[in-house]
């Protein structure tokens, strides 16, 4: 059976676990050849090992809040894969939890490097490589915060806010060169990260702790139950497809009824 991305290569940033690994894992699913990044070479040669693409799939290691790593990932893939057709920019997240009176400098310029230049330098490197082709899909991991915006976490809610806007802008530029740029906005999802951040984030937002934390975001949910990464990745696959040709410069809540519009 011919899958949904037979012949079609991708890279990740943060590819390894969460969402990256399960989007990871649905592009092997669907026939595509896929290179994963992560900051931890021993974990992500493990994580590559238990995913089972075999050949189809490679780790480039780095820390993707680094202009050098986010392109040598897309310089690798090709290198590595001879072509790339989808480029997933989808690492970050809540590194600094603080109010914007107590915010540093340094904790700023780390949250903008990792949530906004890593998605900035992806997207520009990818897009010179597919300019020439004519030819590509950027998917772009954002958030429900890009639209809301929650107390205690500036940074984040300001860099998603900003990267829904580039996402918008990139695909007004390559739109008639058969190339989509989108982004897929997840609401609260249960994953490793959010676990080791959430009680941080939680004291930041006036919340007692993680279980407060996660029964505010699913309160406000349709679905009233966290989002899973699966249902990320679905999505995912659907604008890595020819299915998805005709849609470009969109933001795709995956929230479960969070977002009102």
């Amino acid at each position: 059976m011919m899958g949904k991305l037979d012949n079609k290569v991708a890279c990740i940033t943060g590819g390894t676990r969460s969402i990256g690994r399960a989007i990871a894992e649905a592009f092997l699913r669907e026939g595509a050849r896929v290179v994963v990044n992560g900051r931890d070479a021993a974990k992500g040669a493990a994580s590559v090992a238990e995913m089972g693409g075999g050949d189809n799939i490679a780790f480039y290691p780095g820390d993707a809040s680094k202009q050098a790593t986010v392109e040598g990932l897309i310089d690798f893939t090709i290198s590595h894969f001879g072509q790339l057709d989808i480029c997933c920019l989808n690492s970050g997240g809540v590194l600094q939890t603080a109010p914007v009176a107590q915010m540093s400098d340094e904790e700023w310029q780390l949250e903008v490097d990792w949530n906004l230049n890593h998605v900035f330098w992806g997207m520009r490197r990818a897009l010179q490589h597919m300019i020439p082709r004519a030819s590509g899909r950027i998917i772009v991991t954002s958030s429900v915060e890009g639209k809301l915006g929650k107390p205690g976490i500036p940074g984040y809610v300001a860099t998603k806010h900003a990267v829904n806007g580039l996402v918008k802008a990139a695909a007004q530029e390559v739109g008639t060169l058969g190339i989509t740029i989108n982004a897929i906005l997840p609401g609260i999802i249960e994953t490793d990260i959010v676990r080791n951040t959430g009680p941080d984030s939680a004291v930041a937002m006036g919340l007692s702790g993680y279980d407060e934390l996660i029964g505010m975001f699913t309160a406000e949910s349709a679905i009233k139950r966290p989002n899973r990464v699966e249902e990320v990745a679905a999505v995912a696959v659907l604008m890595a497809s020819d299915a998805a040709r005709n849609m470009t410069g969109c933001l795709f809540p995956v929230d479960g009824g969070t977002l009102p519009y």
